[in-house]
């Protein structure tokens, strides 16, 4: 027979109490432990990854472009008037004389328009000459006049005086004195009309022949001017140079103003850079530069800043202060750096691949001896090609991560292996 036992039945009851409790304990400890740690970082291989120290000290800011070298004198050669090209005597890359013949054009229209003014000047210089001729024939013809006239004035007056002696002695009537004087006076009268005629018409020569000499000098210009484009049909680079670019044909026709070549001088070089617009902002006229040329490295300044940005950047002419390298050329690929200024004493890194200059940006900083790395928010200052000044969020010291870490944007700790 069974006996009833009330107390053991609530001690296992108890004891399941217990149990239940201690497990739904040791469930809410673990789960409070859990919830304490740390999620697990991403992995970063070290050997990826740039670092920099933040250091303290004088910071060079700079701005760098890439760029070529262009001849500082480029003569563009125009046709001086319309015409055919015949011959070509050089190419491009030809080295040339300022009188070399490049091109020889021909225009049968202009060979004839040349010789009609070289008949035309001709004739104005004949038509001149025969004017002056006349107009002494006419001179001295009238110097002839004046001095039959002259003549007979002072035999008209020798007669009056005579005359006048012999009525003074008796022998002679008053009324031959008289018609003696009467007409000497008149001949002095045509005698000083005819000097004046002479004086007068030896004034109006050079007038006359002044309207003539215009015609002449209008013609020697029309002629002179054919003759120069005739002469320009031979065309030349007017100056010492490399040939660069011929831009017509054998063949071709061409009309007057058609560019036909460049002729460069290929000692005398610039570099023309290319620079970012938010990064041109700080270049001023007369700052240092150096120009790579990958064969050397040339020292110059800027000389001319262009006001218009075409696609995202604006170029920048720096004059070679320097002697050339080998190979120094026109068109060459170069790379310049520009000094913009020297910071004395400033907190600085190298530059990140996402940082610009006056942005607060998100930095990877080196912890627990370079094992992990935590995101840590950095102001930046002033920029330069590759430093950046530092104002807030780092010590000198400090190591940062530099390299692209855009892949850890939801992440704000990473461990190094």
């Amino acid at each position: 027979m069974d006996i009833a036992r009330p107390d053991e039945k609530k001690r296992r009851r108890t004891r399941r109490l217990f149990y239940a409790g201690a497990g739904l304990l040791v469930v809410v400890v673990i789960t409070a432990a859990l919830a304490r740690l740390k999620p697990a970082a991403p992995g970063v291989d070290r050997s990826t990854i740039w670092t920099d120290t933040v250091k303290r000290g004088p910071m060079l800011r700079e701005e760098r472009g890439l760029g070529t070298l262009v001849p500082e004198t480029i003569q563009v050669i125009p046709a001086a008037t319309d015409g055919r090209v015949e011959r070509r005597y050089v190419l491009p890359g030809t080295p040339v004389k300022a009188n070399t013949v490049i091109f020889d054009l021909t225009n049968p229209q202009l060979q004839q328009e040349t010789l009609d003014a070289e008949y035309q000047l001709k004739g104005a210089q004949a038509v001149y000459e025969q004017t002056k001729a006349e107009l002494q024939n006419t001179l001295m013809d009238k110097r002839t006049t004046a001095a039959s006239i002259s003549s007979q004035y002072r035999t008209a007056q020798l007669q009056a005086e005579a005359d006048q002696k012999l009525f003074a002695m008796g022998v002679s009537a008053e009324v031959t004195a008289r018609k003696s004087q009467v007409a000497a006076e008149e001949l002095a009268k045509e005698n000083d009309l005819a000097q004046k005629e002479v004086e007068t018409f030896e004034q109006s020569i050079n007038a006359q022949l002044a309207v003539q000499q215009a015609n002449v000098d209008q013609k020697q210009a029309l002629y002179e001017l054919k003759k120069s484009q005739l002469a320009q049909l031979h065309v030349r680079p007017g100056i010492d140079g490399v040939l660069q670019e011929l831009d017509v044909d054998v063949g071709q026709q061409v009309t007057q103003g058609t560019a036909l070549a460049r002729v460069a001088q290929p000692t005398q070089l610039k570099a023309e850079l290319k620079i970012a617009e938010t990064q041109a902002k700080d270049i001023a006229l007369g700052q240092s530069a150096s120009i790579d040329t990958h064969n050397g490295v040339i020292p110059g300044h800027v000389i001319r800043i262009d006001p218009a940005v075409v696609n995202g950047t604006r170029t920048v002419d720096v004059k070679l202060d320097g002697p050339l390298p080998p190979g120094a050329v026109p068109d060459l690929s170069v790379e310049g750096t520009i000094e913009i200024e020297r910071l004395a004493d400033v907190l600085y890194v190298g530059r990140p691949v996402h940082g610009d200059e006056n942005t607060t940006v998100g930095l990877f900083k080196l912890v627990d001896d370079g094992k992990e790395a935590v995101r840590v928010p950095v102001e930046m200052g002033r920029a330069s090609v590759n430093s950046v000044e530092i104002l807030k969020g780092l010590q000198a010291g400090d190591q940062v991560i530099l390299s692209d870490m855009s892949n850890y944007d939801n992440d704000d700790r990473v461990e190094l292996k």
